[in-house]
């Protein structure tokens, strides 16, 4: 007799990632033997990642005790990543079923438990999965990253900058990126550079370069970055204005950067829009070279763990305010701006090339993930807003590692 465990959003070898909140699981009996129910207890058997687990739409707790028809109904549970304890590999977390009392395996489920991270913090094999993967993207100039670098130059400025679309089509844009990564390699998640801290581990040879006194960035040998390409030009132009050992100081501070906008209950987004001069333009221009420009920015891969930190950082607003409801109006703020409107498509997944839009989409449409059916192939700006579906539905499929899940 077996108990097969069943979860949502499977690739095509069965592997099954998860985040913080909560998606709808199943346990059933094979091979039934008597003709009683069974009464069976999920709990962690994994030795990395771990999960929770209820029988409704909430966090849960690290057992749960089902019963099991013999007949093979299956029987709903609920199950999320345990916050804190991330994957550090593919499949390190594992659900276990036990008959309840006894130490007899009835089924077990791998699954990774897959979050964005500081980069800071990545483990050296989860540093090496990341850069291998965005090198084999880039492809020496060849690869499709050449898509997104497209994206961001100045015909495009408006389309995602100087108003309140700036942090959805951001949030958009990076995870357009992060889903091309995982085709590569599905263990990889954006890690974040928290740019008012000090990250000595991400300027280092084997991580995102040290820059010579000229400003080329210099890698380890075999280093996937050594065959960077962008623009038919090779190499990544970055020389840091502070020292990379310490913070670049001057910016606003994660506590500072949550304060904008006001407190709850009254903190509104239209205040708490104006990070994007400070810290984030500021984060920006600690650097001469590619990262310094918009319209070059996109050329170093540091670009998108700043962003990151970025998004991670409204993420965290919304959790501290309960501002995760496009329908709420202190989450977002109006505008009279084509793509910065809760309902209006984004370019360049919607393909418009003419007037107010640039006269190109590169890329195509948004690329669509086995873990979720969200934000579909033309996605609009509110549905950026509510990644973690905390109020319900499916979720865009990606959290941050400081940033819980809760109703």
């Amino acid at each position: 007799m077996n108990v097969e465990i069943r979860v949502p959003g499977a690739d095509a070898l069965g592997r099954v990632f998860l985040t913080w909140t909560p998606v709808e699981a199943t346990a059933r009996v094979l091979n039934p033997v008597g003709t009683t129910s069974i009464r069976t207890t999920l709990r962690n058997a994994g030795s990395g990642g771990r999960v929770r687990f209820a029988t409704t739409r909430t966090l849960g707790t690290p057992t749960l005790a089902l019963t099991l028809p013999i007949d093979g109904t299956p029987v709903r549970f609920f199950v999320a990543g345990e916050f804190g304890r991330p994957s550090v590999s593919l499949g390190d977390a594992v659900i276990e079923a036990r008959r309840t009392g006894t130490t007899t395996v009835l089924g077990r489920k791998p699954v990774t438990v897959r979050v964005r991270k500081n980069a800071q913090t990545l483990t050296p094999a989860e540093r090496d999965r990341f850069v291998a993967a965005f090198g084999t993207f880039n492809g020496g100039g060849a690869g499709r990253f050449s898509d997104f670098r497209d994206m961001h130059v100045l015909p495009a400025v408006g389309e995602g900058h100087g108003d309140v679309g700036f942090l959805p089509w951001h949030r958009a844009y990076l995870l357009d990126l992060e889903r091309e990564l995982q085709a590569i390699d599905p263990t990889v998640a954006l890690p974040y550079w928290r740019f008012d801290q000090a990250a000595p581990n991400v300027f280092t040879r084997e991580f995102m370069g040290v820059s010579n006194a000229a400003g080329s960035v210099q890698f380890t040998a075999g280093h996937p970055f050594n065959t960077w390409r962008t623009d038919g030009t090779p190499g990544i132009s970055r020389l840091p204005r502070f020292a990379t050992g310490s913070s670049p100081g001057g910016l606003l501070t994660e506590t500072q950067t949550l304060a904008l906008g006001g407190s709850a209950p009254n903190a509104g987004y239209g205040g708490f829009i104006g990070m994007e001069i400070d810290p984030h333009g500021l984060a920006h221009g600690r650097f001469t070279g590619f990262l310094r420009r918009v319209e070059t920015a996109a050329r170093d891969p540091l670009f998108f763990m700043l962003h990151a930190n970025v998004d991670r950082l409204w993420a965290k607003w919304q959790w501290l305010n309960d501002l995760t409801s496009p329908d709420e109006p202190r989450a977002f703020a109006p505008s009279n701006r084509a793509g910065h409107r809760i309902p209006d498509t984004m370019w360049p997944w919607n393909g418009a090339t003419s007037a107010p839009r640039p006269s190109t989409a590169p890329g195509g449409t948004f690329p669509p993930s086995r873990s979720t059916t969200r934000p579909g192939l033309k996605p609009k700006v509110g549905a950026m807003i509510d990644y973690q579906a905390v109020g319900g539905g499916p979720p865009l499929a990606f959290a941050y590692d400081d940033v819980p899940f809760e109703l």
